[in-house]
């Protein structure tokens, strides 16, 4: 059995170091122009971000946690669900 604290604390730190990877990789020199707009484009498709003030990068880390714990809940109950009991 999977718990959930565990497994969703695991998935949020997870969460939360690939988002600040994302952030740092819309400053990359090595990408073209287009690709550096595309890359703030998406980050912008989140309810209420801007590309980089802290309100927004903060707002962006309170989305990421919140979907991680839901990612997190539906793992945790799909594994736990298909466990036969014996």
């Amino acid at each position: 059995m999977l718990s959930l604290k565990q497994y969703g604390w695991r998935c949020v730190l997870g969460a939360e170091i690939v988002y600040i990877v994302c952030l740092l990789g819309g400053f990359l020199p090595l990408r073209s122009v287009r690709a550096v707009e595309l890359h703030h484009t998406l980050f912008e498709t989140l309810p209420g971000f801007s590309w980089i003030n802290v309100g927004s990068v903060l707002l962006g880390a309170a989305y990421i946690f919140v979907l991680a714990w839901i990612f997190a809940w539906y793992i945790v109950w799909m594994h736990n669900s298909s466990l036969v009991n014996k």
